[in-house]
């Protein structure tokens, strides 16, 4: 009998090496009433994993209590957490009425061979099932949802297809949903909007869903989109065309566009959560002869590492504005600033489950349904070469990748797929 295998990480506050372990545990031979066991297939890796990590024990995210480490004699969910990782499965056992084993499924998984998860006995329908977890927050609900691919209207039964939706469909969603949170303002009246970590996925399917607002005339034709990314990242991200200009870190502000037009109004989107960065953006902001920031969106931290300790970094709850059923916003742009001053307004911290939770009341679910569907398959169509996927198969190799990219981070033209499955027993991959 094959033994089940998961991919811990030590927790900042341990105090240990920072290094990922493999651990053995059995293979589960138990399911519980109104629990299934799921043998995940393959999973998605990006710097949105790296975040989860870095973020795994900060008070307001908590990406380590979704999945607990197996307990063994050197390893506890006191010292290590599990990063949660996107991917697909497949149900092998069932203990629930509603839930029929060899189903193909999608979630929020643990990067493990085999994965346990109780389910909502009253939380089933046809297209998806839920993890209950009441330890953390209601908005976190769409973490807990587990999608039947069978009725999954998103779903395209390829593998090509899967490797997609793991690496995109998580950043995506955010992306669509944060460019949906800054239509309802209309962008703060802004006419340039600057995005860091230019090459970063969640980056740039923002400026994509941005083209398209563009180019459907919600936004004027003259709106321009800059892209601000490292020297090594400036070449692939210039050859994805979603960016009128993509700019280096180190010389941005010598460029024709960072200078004159005093009334332009600018929109600062950071996916990098670099304070260096920031901090040359708020001087040069300061000066009087350039346009005004209009609005500061703190979206991601892709320069944050799981060395750096998570409680450097402060959150606080954005007001969101409420808007109409059509998007309208129902608040006033200048009470949607708070600035802080002339300036450099105040950051507002996007995080998806909560604008979500506004849009679920003024939308109904065959709504957000529909416009998901959309720009889903417009994506799917639109991005399929974006990056280059990278398949790596075998828990040894997946665990040698992943310190890879703790060292050296990731490759912005790669997309990771893994498995701790070796190939020749990757039965549902079909590649």
């Amino acid at each position: 009998m094959d033994s089940n295998l998961s991919l811990c990480s030590p927790r900042p506050s341990s105090g240990l090496s920072l290094h990922s372990v493999l651990v053995k545990s059995p293979r589960p031979t138990q399911c519980p009433p109104n629990h299934v066991v799921i043998r995940v297939d393959r999973f998605g890796f990006s710097a949105n994993n790296i975040t989860y990590q870095a973020l795994g024990e900060h008070p307001h995210f908590r990406y380590f209590d979704f999945h607990a480490p197996p307990e063994t004699a050197d390893i506890s969910s006191k010292t290590y957490g599990v990063i949660p990782v996107w991917g697909f499965g497949t149900v092998v056992e069932s203990n629930h009425q509603k839930i029929q084993s060899g189903e193909r499924v999608y979630g929020y998984f643990a990067p493990s061979r085999y994965l346990v998860v109780p389910v909502s006995s009253n939380d089933v329908n046809k297209y998806a099932f839920y993890v209950p977890r009441p330890h953390l927050p209601p908005d976190r609900r769409p973490y807990n949802q587990i999608r039947r691919c069978e009725n999954d209207p998103e779903y395209i039964p390829t593998p090509e297809a899967e490797d997609l939706t793991m690496l995109y469909r998580p950043l995506f969603w955010t992306s669509f949903w944060c460019e949906d949170w800054l239509w309802s303002s209309r962008y703060r009246d802004a006419s340039t909007i600057l995005i860091s970590s230019a090459s970063a996925k969640t980056a740039f399917c923002l400026a994509y869903l941005m083209k398209k607002r563009i180019h459907r005339g919600l936004l004027p034709r003259d709106a321009r989109i800059i892209g601000l990314t490292s020297k090594r990242n400036i070449e692939f991200t210039k050859h994805l065309r979603l960016y009128d200009e993509v700019l280096e870190y180190d010389t941005f502000v010598s460029s024709p566009c960072f200078h004159g037009e005093r009334e332009k109004r600018w929109l600062y989107v950071d996916v990098a959560g670099n304070e260096t960065l920031n901090k040359k953006l708020l001087a040069y902001f300061t000066s009087p002869y350039v346009g005004r920031l209009a609005a500061c969106i703190s979206l991601g931290m892709t320069n944050l590492a799981p060395s750096i300790s998570s409680s450097a970094m402060n959150w606080t709850n954005t007001n969101f504005p409420q808007t109409d059923s059509s998007g309208n916003s129902t608040s006033s742009v200048e009470h949607v600033l708070v600035e802080t001053s002339r300036f450099w307004p105040q950051v507002e911290q996007f995080f998806m489950p909560e604008w979500l939770n506004v849009r679920r009341l003024q939308l109904s679910i065959a709504e957000i349904s529909a416009y998901q569907l959309q720009a889903w398959k417009e994506v799917i169509e639109d991005g399929k070469d974006w990056v280059k996927i990278e398949r790596t198969y075998g828990a040894f190799d997946v665990r040698e990748a992943f310190e890879q990219i703790s060292r050296y981070g990731l490759d912005p033209d790669k997309g990771q797929i893994w498995s701790l499955w070796d190939r020749s027993t990757n039965l549902v991959a079909r590649l």
